[in-house]
């Protein structure tokens, strides 16, 4: 298993809670990406997004790729994983904007590509939203081209929504033959556009038995797509690591209550103009990602059983997220990856 964990760019992950002691500020994100390389964590993803759909939208966040940039210039080792929406992005520019930070990172930056959800967002930052399934024909078109600037010598495409004409990018991504696409949907057309054009797979949060049926999907559609097996499977996960499992779930009870609907202005777009598999209610929302849905809740020894039964279905990447972030990933490199190991250990013995 690898560990990553999600940028704190919101100033937090729960809606419930107004101050979670992890300001949305670039001082506060490079304490915890180098903290992080540090206590052995493999990747870090950034989330894009120009309004602050945790803490409200009236609320500070940081923008992505000039985070990434500055924070691949601090760091030596974690990957880091942009998130790009194809409807703000032309996706030449990206190509070149991800060469250029490859280089910056010695290869170690990736892409998350997200089609979209928040309508309101893009009206107010100009973003061309269309319908559901003409966002991922979008998406498609935005991966042909970034794969094509990044391995061919000219390259030119005529598509519904992009053309560009023998256009030439130097230099090359450091990563050959491109970095790491990842992409998560839950939609008929995002699976058929991740599993014929990405080269790894990330879920929100899940049950055990939800990611092992989804996982083994994507897996066959892969395969009949042609490709080569993903290079990575990830879930989303919020963790609540404490002594005792009565203390985590008081922790759990704090976190999910509501109180305040400020911070849930994109619930509404985010449940409607996405076709997502298991419905969410407001409390699964009050946690990002439905990040308390995989049960990362207990004691070490708990989480740690957990993890190997999300090991065992086919998930190789957890993206954790956590309050306050800098203590609870240190905890969790302490008191967790350890206890994952010896786990591990004695099932093979």
């Amino acid at each position: 298993m690898k560990y990553g964990f999600w940028l704190p760019i919101f100033g937090g992950w729960l809606r419930n809670v107004e101050d979670e002691k992890m300001p949305p500020t670039f001082d506060y994100a490079k304490k915890v990406i180098q903290s992080a390389e540090k206590w052995g964590y493999d990747t870090t993803l950034i989330a894009e997004l120009y309004l602050n759909d945790i803490k409200g939208t009236d609320k500070d966040s940081l923008e992505a790729w000039s985070t990434a940039a500055a924070l691949a210039a601090v760091t030596e080792k974690i990957e880091i994983m942009t998130a790009v929406r194809p409807v703000f992005h032309n996706p030449a520019v990206t190509a070149k904007m991800a060469a250029n930070i490859d280089h910056i990172s010695n290869g170690r930056f990736t892409l998350n590509v997200v089609s979209g959800w928040w309508a309101e967002e893009a009206k107010q930052y100009g973003g061309d939203f269309t319908a559901h399934d003409e966002r991922y024909d979008r998406t498609a078109e935005f991966i042909e081209i970034l794969k094509g600037l990044w391995t061919e010598e000219t390259f030119s495409y005529q598509g519904q929504f992009y053309q560009i004409e023998n256009t030439k990018l130097s230099p090359k991504p450091v990563q050959r033959p491109n970095p790491i696409l990842y992409a998560g949907g839950e939609s008929e057309k995002g699976k058929q556009v991740i599993s014929s054009l990405c080269d790894a797979y990330v879920i929100h949060g899940h049950t055990v038995e939800e990611a092992q049926a989804k996982i083994a999907d994507m897996k066959q559609r892969r395969q009949e797509a042609g490709r080569e097996p993903f290079r990575t499977i990830g879930m989303a996960a919020y963790v609540i690591c404490r002594d005792t499992e009565e203390e985590a779930q008081e922790e759990l009870k704090r976190i999910t209550t509501v109180n305040d609907l400020s911070g849930y202005a994109g619930f509404k777009d985010f449940t409607s103009k996405s076709e997502l598999e298991q419905q969410i209610q407001l409390q699964d929302y009050s946690v990002s990602n439905r990040g308390i849905r995989p049960n990362l809740i207990g004691t070490p020894e708990q989480i740690a059983k957990q993890i190997i039964a999300f090991e065992q279905v086919g998930v190789d990447l957890l993206l954790l997220q956590c309050s306050p972030q800098l203590e609870e990933l240190e905890r969790f490199s302490q008191q967790v990856m350890p206890k994952v190991e010896e786990l591990r250990s004695a099932l093979t013995n």
